[in-house]
């Protein structure tokens, strides 16, 4: 799926206006059903629901779903914040077909805000994605209002006050909504952790726009679902063998870390690399040998952490770094390693360290080598970035300088491609927020580079089903005790 700018946006429903054809209002009419489709999946009409307008085209968008509502029997109150004596045309042709419906309040002051019951659902139709400035005055005292009730809030389309594809000031008075029904594409805004209090559970409706206008818009950024992800898996062959599918090879683990290093190897197996050889210090060997009876197991010469480059002929991909020192012997090895590679390669953890704190090296990455840090780690890397949105910009940079992949870790991990597209991740959940399963994540993609997959499809495949691991995980266990044994155990495609 495809995320446009507002931009784009508008252009989409100007073009699927005109060729559909459809009028504009009757656009409306159709995304506002989308909304309402939603909602009657999640409120009974035995709830009473109060939607708060603008007087913009959200506004148009709130008046539609009320009168619609109102027609299934849900108890609906409208009120109109009347921030300005102007209206779009189709707020105001909303108005008119509402004239048979339900009468609408003004809210013209701070004062006229309503009392609302705790049971009531609100509807947010305040604002819309075309926001240009701040809410100020009225709009911020409504927005204010609202936020301090405990009430079930919706958005329509996106929260008041929130920018689509820029960063908010700390400072701006955004709706926070429990929910936030967008129409046919997520807005970039709702990918990014400082939104996250703005956006809430998002959904889309498709409401039919054009596919012609989608299919040759133009975007870096691009959201992947399950019809994605499974289309990049490669079938199996009935006559394959082990060696069809690859030889990994891990550089994992040092003393006190051999843990992440199991994580690494069983998530590379269960992914689904024909062999998988594992390269650790000595104090590991009976670790290894244990946790992990189907890897080869080829111990350093060094007790307690990596200090040798093992010979890498037989291998069709490498992984560095769950577990690892930044011990000085074991710098040299990454130098080494990044010298003679010539199999795809994915680097994590201490390994991505070892980059940052030897600058050096970064000219010596191999193209499409596969970076894989969570968000203090890419700081590091990169460096620091006032907000998300130039951390972002600043990822896409990096990428196309270095010709790298980017799986940069969090909700909705932002898989940034060497070419600068940006491929944000739909699965995933918020157990996963505990130590090792970045680990899996390298066994993971390690196990898909081994298996031929282009470097692109490895990271954005790897990151979909480790997320898709653990939701299945969360499911079996809850969020809060899942751990990344868990991911492991629920892996499989």
């Amino acid at each position: 799926m495809k995320i446009l700018n507002v931009e784009q946006i508008r252009q989409l429903d100007a073009y699927t206006i005109e060729n559909e054809p459809i009028s504009s209002v009757d656009l409306m009419e159709r995304a506002s059903n989308g909304f309402v489709r939603w909602f009657c999946n999640q409120f009974v009409n035995t709830r009473p629901v109060c939607v708060f307008c603008g007087k913009g085209n959200n506004g148009g968008d709130g008046l539609a779903i009320a009168r619609i509502l109102a027609s299934m029997d849900y108890h609906v109150n409208v009120y109109i914040v009347e921030h300005s004596t102007d209206a779009s045309a189709d707020f105001q042709a909303n108005r008119e077909r509402f004239k048979n419906s339900v009468q609408p309040n003004s809210i013209r002051t701070a004062a006229d805000f309503p009392e609302i019951a705790p049971e009531t659902v609100l509807i947010d139709a305040i604002l819309g994605s075309g926001l240009s400035r701040p809410a100020e005055g009225l709009l911020a005292d409504v927005i204010n209002a609202i936020n301090n009730l405990t009430n079930k809030t919706i958005s329509v389309d996106i929260a008041s006050g929130l920018y689509a594809d820029k960063p908010n000031d700390k400072n701006n008075i955004i709706i926070k909504p429990d929910h936030t029904v967008t129409f046919q594409f997520p807005k970039l805004a709702f990918m990014l952790p400082q939104n996250a209090l703005f956006a809430g559970e998002w959904h889309v409706a498709d409401i039919g726009l054009s596919k012609d206008f989608i299919r040759n818009a133009q975007t870096p950024y691009y959201f992947t679902e399950k019809q994605n992800a499974e289309a990049i898996i490669k079938p199996r062959e009935k006559f394959s063998h082990k060696g069809t599918f690859g030889h990994a090879l891990l550089i994992a683990g040092s003393f006190g870390k051999m843990g992440a290093a199991v994580l690494s190897g069983k998530a590379c197996l269960r992914s689904g690399a024909g062999l998988l050889t594992m390269h650790f210090p000595a104090c590991g060997y009976d670790i290894m040998q244990i946790s992990i009876p189907e890897a080869m197991a080829v111990p350093d010469k060094n007790e307690k952490y990596i200090s040798e480059l093992p010979d890498l002929e037989s291998y069709s991909a490498v992984g560095i770094g769950p577990g690892l020192s930044k011990d000085a012997a074991t710098v040299k090895v990454l130098e080494q390693l990044l010298d003679s590679v010539k199999v795809p390669l994915i680097i994590d953890a201490d390994a991505l360290n070892i980059l940052s704190e030897n600058r050096f090296l970064l000219d010596k990455l191999p193209e499409n080598t596969i970076l894989t840090p969570h968000p203090k780690e890419f700081q590091r890397l990169a460096g620091e970035s006032k907000n998300e949105y130039e951390r972002l910009e600043t990822g896409r940079q990096f990428a196309v300088k270095h010709k790298v992949v980017i799986c940069l870790k969090g909700a909705n991990t932002a898989v940034i491609l060497s070419n600068g597209e940006v491929h944000f991740n739909s699965t995933g959940n918020a157990g996963m927020a505990t130590g090792g399963t970045g680990d899996v994540l390298t066994g993971i993609i390690t196990s898909l580079l081994a298996q031929k997959y282009a470097p692109a499809d490895a990271a954005v495949l790897g990151v979909y089903e480790h997320g898709l691991a653990g939701d299945r995980a969360a499911v079996k266990k809850g969020q809060s005790a899942l751990i990344a044994s868990d991911v492991v155990d629920c892996l499989g495609w």
